[in-house]
């Protein structure tokens, strides 16, 4: 499926059939107002990261209706341990070129850590920075009830905001790690808590990371805004996966709720390798590659 057989989300009128995000045709990008509508007819949709433009047009042209610009570039493209390292002017030049490369998804640009926790006023300046410098159609920051002000704000402004609650990388030092979140009672009502209080905030959808399936369900029936999971079961809206581990480019042990779809690892190292061996044998370039 290409871009364009792809269908955009409801204009007024139109046949139940033509409002999927899946099967139709479309010459615009998806839009707040699209995913509000899956949720209400029940649609399930992906979401995966990019980071560049030749990644994020592929995943456009594959018919991925919504692109995260995650910070999780600094694990997985930039060679840092965690995503605290990364910066404002990192996440503008990065989403900037998904934007580039992409016509139909709705490219959402990452909120570094550092670039929101300190004030609402903040969190304004730098979203106005990935909406103005990026082009970016929304922003994701991390936070339930302590970032609900800053979300107000940005809304209040125009800026679409995705939350992200559960695990939240950027706190990875006050974690101590990556534990799963919300296990127990009171860990439960406090993410139901956080989850409401996104959504009162006027946040458009919320990222569940590392919750027990159970309760990411119960939280997805509670919203009336669509829930992404990510190691949170089947019974959110949409589903999100770092496109590295989902195409099996990342090294090493990757974690439980990661699906591998491809080894791209293995074939880029197999093509580096038979192109080392063509260099050192004489054998590349021949006579079709070398210009007369």
């Amino acid at each position: 499926m290409n871009a364009s057989q792809l269908q955009p989300a409801p204009a007024p009128g139109t046949t139940q059939g033509q409002q999927t995000l899946y099967g139709g045709v479309t010459n615009r990008r998806v839009t707040v107002r699209d995913l509000a509508a899956a949720k209400q007819r029940g649609e399930r949709w992906a979401m995966l990261t990019a980071y560049d433009s030749l990644t994020g047009g592929v995943f456009d042209e594959a018919g991925i209706p919504v692109l995260l610009v995650g910070d999780s570039a600094g694990n997985c493209h930039l060679g840092y341990e965690t995503t605290v390292p990364v910066t404002m002017d990192q996440m503008v030049m990065l989403s900037a070129a998904v934007v580039r490369g992409t016509k139909r998804a709705m490219v959402i640009g990452d909120m570094p850590f550092g670039s929101y926790q300190e004030s609402p006023a903040q969190a304004m300046h730098n979203a106005a920075r990935l909406m103005k410098e990026a082009g970016v159609g929304a922003v994701k920051l991390e936070g339930g009830e302590r970032s609900a002000r800053s979300i107000e704000l940005l809304v209040e402004a125009g800026i679409p905001v995705m939350a992200h609650i559960g695990l939240t990388p950027q706190s990875v030092h006050a974690f101590g790690g990556y534990p799963v979140q919300g296990r127990g009672d009171e860990a439960a009502h406090q993410l139901l808590r956080d989850a409401k209080a996104v959504q009162q905030a006027g946040a458009f959808s919320v990222v569940l990371e590392a919750v027990p399936a159970e309760l990411a369900t119960t939280v997805t029936e509670q919203l009336a805004i669509p829930t992404v999971g990510i190691g949170a079961g089947v019974g959110c809206d949409a589903q999100v996966l770092v496109w590295t581990d989902m195409a099996g480019m990342t090294a090493g042990r990757v974690p439980k709720f990661v699906k591998q779809y491809a080894n791209l690892r293995s074939v880029l190292g197999d093509a580096a390798r038979e192109f080392a061996a063509d260099v050192t044998a004489g054998t590349f370039p021949a006579a079709e590659h070398t210009f007369k």
